[in-house]
Formats: structure tokens, sequence, C-alpha cells
């Protein structure tokens, strides 16, 4: 039995496979209890869900307490499922339909839900990145602003703005410190040279499976792997894409760092240019590499060393 759930703020629409039942419960408390009393009946395999800007949170959590194996699984993946099975309108029920199949068909891996403490920095980390965008925004306008009043009141705001970053770095700190292994884990990924704290906390809160998957896992996961492109005879060159974005962001400027300041990462990134890559090429096999080396790092335990990175490839 394998179970798809499009989750919306009011609702979440069930369906079934292979059994083709469709039902609908209120998205609160009353309505999770509910379907967490079917479930309990149908006993399923897996059940699917797509994440849908935290809606999907409370019933995620309660099946998560219920022991339901549960997949949140990537919804640009699931669009190209329904793509290809030729399920091309859409309504709740029907995704809900799509997610069932999607489940029975591709059995995506049940993976644990971010615990309070992982959920809580995620959340910041967001908020971080909100700001930042707004001063940024802010900072172009205030450049531009006529008359001088008005620049002066957008100042004022990229003021406030900065006071809001500063407090949000000092509470991620915070958090970081009263973790036992969220320090020691930083500690270890920031003793690599061109890691600084936005990628060591990106990545703890982000990237939970870093040390726990291969070199070419961790690398298509995040989306710094090149993939083949073939046919026939037909032989394009390899593309990464897909992946963790909001991971890729802070890795790309801790390669960019890490190509200068960096032996190794440097020797890769000169050897490449020099061999006639491209430079973003270059920096994006830099960005690959580096990820590797900090995914070993975490793996065993231990600080960097330009001795033993080169093992980590």
């Amino acid at each position: 039995m394998f179970i798809g759930i499009d989750v919306s703020k009011g609702q979440l629409d069930v369906c079934a496979r292979p059994s083709g039942k469709a039902w609908r419960v209120s998205n609160d408390e009353a309505g999770i209890a509910q379907l967490l009393g079917e479930l309990a009946e149908l006993k399923p395999t897996l059940v699917v869900m797509e994440p849908t800007g935290g809606f999907e949170a409370p019933v995620a959590a309660a099946m998560a307490v219920a022991g339901i194996a549960l997949a949140v699984v990537n919804a640009r993946q699931v669009r190209d499922f329904a793509k290809a099975i030729g399920r091309l309108a859409k309504t709740d029920a029907i995704d809900a339909a799509v997610l069932a199949h999607f489940a029975e068909a591709v059995r995506p891996e049940p993976r644990p839900l971010p615990d309070e403490e992982t959920a809580e920095l995620s959340a910041q980390l967001a908020r971080r990145r909100q700001l930042v965008e707004m001063i940024t925004a802010e900072t172009n306008r205030m450049r531009t602003a006529r008359p001088e009043r008005l620049r002066k009141s957008i100042y004022e705001h990229v003021k406030w703005l900065r006071r809001q970053l500063r407090e949000t770095d000092d509470d991620i700190d915070q958090n970081l410190r009263k973790s036992s292994v969220w320090r020691e884990k930083d500690d270890l990924l920031r003793s690599v040279p061109g890691v600084g704290p936005v990628l060591s906390r990106t990545l703890l809160a982000e990237l939970p499976e870093l040390g726990t998957l291969d070199r070419r896992q961790i690398a298509a996961l995040v989306g710094v792997a090149p993939l083949n492109r073939d046919s026939g005879n037909s032989h394009r060159k390899r593309v990464t894409w897909g992946g963790r974005a909001v991971v890729r962001t802070p890795l790309y400027m801790a390669a960019l760092v890490a190509a200068k300041h960096n032996t190794v990462i440097r020797a890769t990134y000169q050897r490449l240019v020099e061999a006639g890559k491209a430079k973003k090429v270059a920096l994006v096999a830099c960005m690959r590499k580096l990820l590797v080396i900090l995914n070993a790092i975490v793996r065993d335990r231990r600080p960097w060393l330009p001795s033993l990175a080169s093992h980590d490839q």
C-alpha cells in the first residue's frame, strides 16, 4: 500500500495505491488524528508528500512519531513524473493520486525529519538569507533615490536590517554552541581554508546527509555532479543541474575563496584552467572537490590536513 498526500493550508488530499481509495481531511489537529487512524488500518509501505512552505510540517511530524515511513520529495521530480505518465491536469485530488503513483513506482527512500534544533537552525538561516537580500535591494535603491528625504528613509531601513542581521547571526552562533555535536562538526568544517560560518551553518542545517554518503552521492545530492547527456552517436557536454540550491550558493562563494587561499583547491583550479577548461567549469569542479573533502572530514571526524585531502576525492 502506497499513499500520496497533497498538502494545502486548510486540507490534506489523500490517495492510496493500488486500491485507488481517495479522501480528504482538514489540515489541523483533528484532521491529522483522523488520518493517522486511517493509516494505522491501511498499514502503508510508504507515504509521500511534497514540501509546501511548512504546511506539511505538522502532519509529517505526527507520522514520524507514529512510526510511519514518510518521504518528503522534490516537487520537480513529481512534476516530471506526472508529465511522463501523461497526467497534465492539476487538481489537489489528481496531485495526491500522482504522489501515490510516484511512491509506488519510484520508491523514494524515507528520510527522518529534522529534529527541532535542526529545523530551528534552518529557519534562522532562511531568515538570514531574506535579510541579506533585503539589504542588497534597499542599498541599490538608496543609490538612485530622490528626494533626499526618501534616501534618508531607506538609509534608516538599511541600518535596521543590518541590526536584525547581526542579531540573527548571534542567535545562530548561540544555537550552534549549545549542541556539542554541532559544535564539533562546525569546528571540523571551519578547519578547512575557505570555509566560513555561512557555509558551515548551511551544511549543518540543510545537508544532514553530509558524512553519511559516498563522494558521488553527496555531489549528486547537492547538484555539483556532472551528468551525461549522450544519445546514440551524439555526445554532448556534461552538465550539473538539480540538487539543493540553498547549499550550492554558499558552496560557490567558499570555492571562490578556496581557489585563492586553499592549497589543494587552488592547485585543482590552476590545473584545470591551464588544461584549457573554462574558469566557471574549473570553479564548479572546485566546488565538487571542496564538498567531497568536507564530506570525508565529517565522516572521519578529523580536521583539515592538506596531505590527506588529496585522498578524499
